[in-house]
């Protein structure tokens, strides 16, 4: 794939495969690294070892609930439907809210794949979900975690439990019925990670300004009565530049306004696309993987990180299975949208009807011709 963030790959530089993704990251990481680093590393099994004791796993889509309906076989074979949710946890007794929301669509052939975000304001139909006593609401996607979160009788929320719902409104938004593997992502988790790779290099492709961050990294105070903050902004200027972890972790999201007015969610969507292809290969780097300190601790805040399920195959097995998908051979997706009401009446977002065009032909496993067709909808990150 030609632009996007974070360094471009180099004439004549060893190919690398590196799936611009969260979960896929974090596989890399486990399964790949020495095959990258030509083995002056560490042997293999202790990569793997390492990474896999890091890894938390849980049962994200009711499989063992349903009576160990997870689903087992010899190998991993495309097409594969991957469901990555970004959290942002802040106060554990608090249901977490789906903060982002991708979906990497990998094809048959399993070297070519589609990355595409969903807004988390889109106004959808969220199901009857009884572990949590919900009744059904018609609302914005990412409280479908929240409400799934909910466990009777207990104080504190089940962000497994939640992501079960989650799952099952996007296959009621899609029309994909079964989620290959899923993972929950702390963005907190992230901060760690980018730190621990001493800061991440990427394209920022518009100047922003942050709501939420002060040039020194503090917190800006929300004025009295809310609707805003006071004080000083953090910029992130247009061009190639290096970030510490909390400035791509406040780049990711902010919303970028033009003249004053809002994309929606938009614009997050492509900062995030832009965040996870540069961490990609900023963990790749010889800087990374040549280092075994640096090393290991990328891998350990990168398990803290995620909790994964793969419904009967490990993480590991994951990445072995795409060894063959490269970061070329990556499309980021924008589906076309906008608001439903405007000011007082914003009741959320809207696919614009070219989008279910899109998740049919991913179904129907004709999406390559359907994009050569549609190329308004690659999303370019640079």
């Amino acid at each position: 794939m030609s632009g996007g963030g974070g360094r471009r790959i180099r004439e004549g530089r060893r190919r690398k495969s590196a799936v611009p993704t969260w979960a896929r990251l974090c596989t890399i990481l486990g399964a790949v690294l020495v095959m990258l680093s030509g083995g002056v590393l560490v042997g293999l099994e202790a990569v793997l070892a390492r990474f896999d004791s890091a890894v938390n796993e849980d049962d994200l889509f009711g499989d063992e609930a349903a009576g160990g309906a997870a689903e087992k076989k010899s190998d991993i074979k495309g097409p594969l439907n991957i469901l990555l949710v970004g959290i942002d946890p802040r106060n554990p007794e608090t249901p977490p809210l789906a903060d982002s929301i991708m979906v990497l669509h990998v094809t048959e052939t399993l070297d070519s794949a589609y990355l595409f975000s969903l807004p988390r304001d889109l106004l959808v139909d969220i199901p009857r979900f009884p572990k949590a006593d919900f009744s059904g609401d018609r609302t914005k996607l990412n409280a479908a975690m929240a409400y799934g979160s909910r466990v009777p009788g207990k104080k504190l929320p089940n962000a497994s439990q939640g992501f079960e719902l989650l799952s099952l409104t996007v296959s009621k938004v899609t029309g994909i019925k079964r989620f290959d593997a899923g993972a929950i992502i702390n963005f907190g988790g992230f901060q760690k990670i980018v730190d621990a790779m001493g800061g991440v290099t990427m394209y920022i492709d518009q100047n922003v300004r942050s709501e939420h961050r002060r040039p020194d990294g503090t917190h800006r105070t929300l004025k009295p009565g809310g609707g805003g903050y006071l004080g000083p902004q953090a910029q992130y200027k247009k061009g190639t530049r290096h970030l510490l972890g909390w400035q791509a972790l406040d780049y990711v999201r902010q919303r970028y306004q033009k003249n004053g007015v809002s994309d929606g969610d938009y614009g997050r969507q492509r900062h995030q696309q832009q965040f996870v292809r540069a961490m990609a290969d900023q963990a790749l780097s010889k800087d990374v993987v040549t280092n075994p300190l640096k090393l290991d601790r990328v891998i350990q805040a990168a398990g803290d990180s995620l909790v994964f399920s793969g419904r009967g195959h490990k993480l590991i097995d994951f990445g072995f299975a795409l060894r063959n998908l490269r970061s070329d051979s990556i499309q980021m997706i924008r589906l076309p949208g906008g608001n439903i009401g405007t000011g007082s009446n914003y009741r959320g977002e809207r696919f614009e009807p070219i989008a279910a065009e899109f998740f049919a032909a991913i179904r129907a496993g004709t999406v390559d011709s359907f994009v050569i067709n549609n190329p308004e909808l690659l999303n370019k990150l640079k």
